[in-house]
């Protein structure tokens, strides 16, 4: 079922989803991933070309340790919004922990340019961390 359909089968709209969302980033705060995550999920569902929702349950499955499936929800994310930095930041992370050391080294030394130093020092963070 088509995500338009479930917004109209429920009757819901925009605040019904800030809703939703405002909880879902509320557990995330608190570190209760598995609560956050089942309310960002069901946002991917509903909204599946939101930017913010994809990236953020991207992070979500990074930070648990599920690196494939952060990887396909930051590899979304990333097709809505290419010139996101904290995801393409979460995109290095994910390949390093997957082992794609190639990929991944070229992305952070991509971020290391970028005018963001958060950014900048935390790709640098990333390269120091996994060349050997």
């Amino acid at each position: 079922m088509a995500a338009e359909e479930w917004k109209e089968i429920l009757g819901w709209g925009t605040e019904e989803l800030d809703d939703i969302r405002f909880v879902g980033y509320s557990y995330l705060k608190q570190g209760k991933y598995d609560l956050a995550l089942t309310f960002f999920e069901a946002l991917v569902v509903l909204n599946p070309t939101n930017s913010y929702d994809l990236q953020t349950l991207g992070a979500l499955y990074l930070q648990m340790g599920k690196n494939l499936m952060a990887l396909s929800y930051i590899e979304r994310a990333l097709k809505v919004d290419p010139t996101h930095l904290p995801t393409q930041l979460n995109r290095a992370k994910a390949l390093f922990a997957l082992g794609y050391k190639k990929q991944a080294l070229t992305q952070a030394k991509n971020l290391q340019i970028v005018p963001n130093p958060h950014i900048a020092d935390q790709a640098t963070a990333l390269i120091l961390a996994y060349s050997s």
